[in-house]
């Protein structure tokens, strides 16, 4: 499985933005090395947006742009399709649902076949959930305490879209997300527009 192998808080401050969600990513941020710290071409701009979705989470540069692929067909804004696409990913949604810190170790639980859907192992964190999944943490994993503890301290941390059962450690996609739901600080159309000039 290919993966992003560079560190991550780096990342972050070459992007200038906390694409992980960890609170001392941007520590050292204000050093000039971001790229947005220098003036950039309409271009630079779309790439560097492009980067920061593509960091976000955690896809590849073939990957993603499949995704953009997918997006273009879709009848609804590209930006927005796109969005979906990606946060609608099996790792996004274990990441979202609080089983893990980040969508790093969200990843590796499905790899290791932690993560059941409908009640059947899937391993494949690009696997698209639908409306309606149930996304759970398999019972023998459910004594795992890193797991358990991180599942139990985000309860409250619920997204609109999903919906979250600490009894039998599981979520449901209810509804695919609004635009605004999602928490990403990224302009998608910059996103459209890089891919549109390909």
């Amino acid at each position: 499985m290919a993966k992003i192998k560079q560190s991550r808080f780096k990342l972050c401050r070459r992007l200038g933005l906390n694409v992980i969600g960890h609170p001392n990513a941007m520590k050292r941020a204000n050093n000039g090395s971001a790229r947005n710290a220098k003036k950039l071409s309409a271009y630079g701009i779309q790439l560097l947006e492009k980067q920061r979705l593509r960091a976000y989470y955690g896809v590849m540069e073939k990957q993603f742009s499949n995704y953009v692929k997918k997006a273009l067909k879709d009848k609804e804004q590209t930006g927005y399709a796109l969005v979906k696409l990606l946060e609608c990913r099996l790792d996004n949604l274990v990441y979202r649902l609080g089983f893990a810190t980040s969508v790093a170790q969200a990843r590796q639980m499905v790899v290791h076949g932690h993560i059941l859907v409908n009640d059947n192992k899937v391993d494949i964190p690009s696997f698209n959930v639908k409306i309606g999944d149930i996304i759970s943490l398999k019972e023998h994993s459910q004594k795992n305490k890193l797991f358990k503890e991180n599942f139990l301290s985000q309860i409250h941390n619920v997204y609109p879209y999903l919906n979250k059962n600490e009894d039998n450690f599981s979520g449901v996609l209810m509804r695919y997300p609004e635009r605004s739901e999602v928490p990403i600080q990224i302009n998608d159309s910059l996103v459209v527009e890089y891919y549109s000039k390909l």
